[in-house]
């Protein structure tokens, strides 16, 4: 069954696994993230299931939101998310709670996060260009070079690398895998490192796909 939870990213650390190794992980406070709505196909064309993560005040959310999650017998929450079930809604049911306890006996998970936002930048710390002489009088020092024809196409072309804004943008990080579960702390730690700052918002669910021929 396909599902996704709500967590947010704790940090990294190192444990030691069963061979005695030690392993970087990154700490994932999943869930607890209560049903919040069905969404079925007959009423909104698909079918999906609704869930919420983090308590919030009730004045810091918006009042359709209060009313939305008090039908449900909800307190306000900080994150609304939904995930398809692709036919499996019957599964879940308004006012359930998902918990980390879900992901036992899955081995692998993809992670969803956004990376850090660094503003606007330039080509070499953006793009890795390895800029120009750091002599005096090269004039060309951090700049991206040519960015287009003074005759046809006379234009910058799609596509061309530039200054321009750096990260915020929403990444997947596959196939990590699964180091431990604490359920009495809603933890899931999960080998190597994710996008996104300590609190972020992520989104955890099992790997849809496996690295062939990856070390574990």
């Amino acid at each position: 069954m396909s599902f996704t939870l709500l967590g947010k990213k704790v940090g990294m650390t190192q444990v030691y696994d069963e061979n005695n190794r030690l392993v970087p992980v990154t700490v994932i406070e999943v869930g607890p993230c209560p049903v919040t709505q069905i969404k079925t196909d007959e009423q909104e064309g698909y079918n999906a299931v609704q869930i919420g993560f983090g308590p919030n005040k009730e004045h810091r959310v918006s009042r359709p939101e209060v009313g939305h999650l008090k039908k449900a017998g909800i307190e306000p929450l900080n994150h609304l998310k939904e995930f398809r079930t692709n036919g499996e809604g019957d599964a879940y049911h308004v006012g359930d709670v998902l918990t980390v306890d879900k992901f036992e006996g899955v081995e692998k998970v993809d992670v969803i996060a956004t990376t850090k936002g660094r503003g606007f930048q330039g080509v070499v710390k953006r793009w890795g260009f390895a800029g120009g002489p750091a002599s005096h009088g090269s004039m060309f020092h951090r700049r991206g070079g040519s960015y287009g024809m003074c005759q046809w196409p006379g234009e910058v072309l799609k596509g061309k690398k530039m200054p321009g804004h750096m990260g915020d943008k929403s990444r997947t990080t596959q196939s990590l895998r699964v180091v431990k579960i604490i359920a009495e702390k809603n933890l899931l730690l999960v080998k190597g490192s994710i996008a996104g700052y300590n609190g972020s918002l992520v989104s955890v669910r099992p790997a849809i796909k496996q690295k062939k021929g990856a070390a574990a």
